[in-house]
């Protein structure tokens, strides 16, 4: 038994308080390193008077990496406190006990030990990682404010250029997007099956971007107002969609009143220590480049002089971004932040971030944009999730870019899904492109049938789903700023076709949210071969199966009925056929054992209110 790959952390995604009072358990073996694992545990107050040692609960061998395999467990306690530790089996017929001081033979006096178990001292709710029931069952859109629709001629900013979605924008372009034209097509949402819109900033700022930020308690004039903004939320709200701001706190924009004041006062300006200063003058060179220069003699954003770092640790910096981030939920019932450049903010500012969101609105959603591994943002104290860009750049790394293998698409999501608590993977944000990124249907080469596989792997997965603006109706664009282009409004422009799918998508996400959210995953087939993708998310009973051709020749398979689909036909009554970029799902109830020790079959179930069921070719 290879004991150097056995590994538990107490307190952290291998154990921790999933509800009220149910524990998960996770423990990391090497890969087909080990036959059984088991769960020893009691309270840690009855060990010598009730011998709970003697009892053990198999552990669930789950989810597996190329190098590791993830064993699971959910167990409770009665008095709320939990010792625990494991009895493993090796392949080579080894049994060891491993507890908080690692390994030990597996014998009674190891067992009677008290100080050899890990523990979970005792269930606070108040330390369980809380994720808003609500997010679970949100669509997102995101939205680029200037670029999605102009609804007011009159706040144009000068020099705005005629809408047209055909046209690749330059870096400082506007077009006069505003939120009169999100109001104006609050109808496009609810026909989608939107329920929730991710807006990049619109606070005062000088670019069209708006991520340098002037003033943070007012909206971009060329937006609109407040009074404009509130009857926005309003509406949306009654329409059953939820609101998420965008937060710049990691540095302020160059034409900012405290920033003005330190070009103007140096060392002697009160806002002096509100940023990270080597040398004053606050100086740098212009570039070719308006967003680069190698010699600035503060911190800023990258390498952009145009936006210098906050210095988040400052008392007074603090106690005016908290304001801010409480003014917009009281005041406008916003209900959720998303967090510009989050990993470069320290961790004891976020924590104050995350207990005065949460006392102005219990159930808000905090989101932060990091790109990586996340884990010290979601314990529970600081963000809910994060953009998941990790788990999504193995999905494109696939199936668009081809450069992973299919086993490395897998190993790489179960990888993605053991660093965090369950209840975070269920809401984390899955983005498949965004303002920051060029778009699907443009990496995918303008393959829509890709596109569309793409898009579906995706909504099957855990986590919650972001449509970025346009990709309704196949918009495409490169990198920034070309992954800006208006919204496309012209109706001739516009693939109904790909609207009407991606409506579908929606509705077959939403219906079977629950599943997906709460669900196991099982990968049932991955044939490298054939490019064959069999996987299914099974929860009480109920297990909802995809079937998904990433090769390049047919697949066949035997399925009944067929919920959601593409590029599919029946070729008889038990078989169908999955073209190449054809996808297939189902519902089904999975077998198992009644009382009387007797299997009951497996079969499909038709449920469909996806308006797919059915198939054609």
């Amino acid at each position: 038994m290879n004991t150097a790959a056995i590994h538990h952390q107490p307190e952290s995604e291998f154990a921790y308080l999933y509800t009220l009072d149910k524990m998960h358990i996770r423990l990391k073996t090497g890969r087909e390193d080990v036959k059984h694992v088991s769960l020893i545990n009691g309270d840690p107050y009855q060990l010598d008077h009730h011998e709970w040692f003697n009892q053990t609960i198999p552990m669930e061998k789950y989810l597996s990496t190329t190098t590791h395999d993830y064993w699971i467990v959910e167990t409770s306690a009665l008095h709320r406190r939990l010792s625990y530790a494991f009895k493993i089996e090796g392949m080579d017929g080894s049994i060891l006990f491993y507890g908080d001081h690692g390994f030990f033979p597996y014998q009674e006096a190891t067992l009677k030990t008290a100080n050899n178990y890990f523990k979970l001292p005792y269930f606070h709710e108040a330390d369980r990682f809380k994720a808003p029931q609500w997010v679970k069952e949100t669509i997102w859109y995101q939205i680029f404010p200037e670029r999605f629709a102009n609804g007011d001629l009159n706040n144009d900013p000068q020099g705005t250029l005629p809408w047209d979605s055909s046209v690749s924008p330059s870096r400082d372009d506007f077009f006069g997007g505003d939120l009169q034209g999100v109001l104006d097509h609050l109808d496009h949402f609810v026909d989608l099956g939107i329920n929730g819109l991710y807006f990049c900033p619109i606070f005062q700022a000088s670019s069209n971007h708006k991520y340098d930020t002037i003033d943070y308690f007012e909206i971009d004039s060329a937006f609109g107002n407040k009074k404009l903004f509130k009857t926005l939320v309003e509406e949306c709200h009654k329409r059953g969609i939820r609101v998420m701001l965008d937060a710049v706190f990691n540095h302020m924009g160059d034409f900012s009143p405290q920033w003005q004041d330190v070009i103007k006062n140096g060392e002697d300006s009160p806002y002096a220590q509100w940023f990270h200063i080597h040398k004053f003058p606050v100086t740098y060179t212009p570039t070719a480049d308006f967003e680069f220069s190698d010699d600035i003699t503060y911190d800023t954003f990258a390498f952009t002089p145009h936006m210098p770092k906050l210095n988040t640790a400052n008392k007074d910096v603090q106690d005016y971004l908290l304001k801010i981030a409480r003014y917009w939920i009281e005041e406008f019932d916003i209900d959720a932040w998303r967090l510009d450049v989050a990993n470069e903010v320290d961790h004891r500012f976020w924590r104050k971030f995350h207990d005065v969101c949460t006392e102005a609105k219990e159930d808000i959603y905090i989101l932060g944009e990091i790109w990586h591994s996340s884990q010290r943002w979601l314990q529970g104290d600081e963000f809910h999730a994060v953009m998941n860009y990790a788990f999504t750049d193995a999905i494109l790394s696939y199936f668009v870019y081809q450069t992973i293998s299919l086993s490395k698409l897998v190993s790489e999501l179960n990888h993605q899904l053991m660093l965090y608590r369950e209840q975070t993977n269920q809401i984390m944000f899955n983005v498949l492109d965004s303002h920051d990124t060029p778009r699907l249907l443009t990496i995918a080469q303008h393959n829509k049938d890709l596109m569309k596989q793409v898009m579906a792997f995706t909504y099957l997965q855990k986590g919650v789903p972001c449509l970025y603006y346009g990709d309704e109706y196949a918009m495409d664009g490169g990198a920034d700023p070309d992954c800006r282009k208006c919204m496309v409004w012209e109706p001739e422009q516009q693939d109904q076709e790909m609207y009407s799918f991606v409506k579908h998508l929606i509705a077959f996400r939403k219906e079977h949210q629950t599943l997906l959210s709460e669900g196991k995953l099982r990968w049932l087939e991955v044939d490298e071969q054939t490019g064959t993708i069999d996987f299914a998310y099974e929860y009480e009973g109920t297990r909802l199966r995809s079937i998904f051709n990433t090769g390049e020749q047919p697949v066949y398979v035997k399925k009944a009925d067929i919920l959601f689909y593409n590029r599919t036909q029946r070729l008889d009554q038990d078989t169908i056929e999955l073209a190449p970029f054809g996808f297939a799902s189902s519902l089904e109830i999975i077998e198992r054992t009644d009382k009387n020790g007797t299997h009951q079959n497996k079969r499909s179930l038709v449920a469909g209110n996806s308006g797919l069921s059915g198939l054609s070719s």
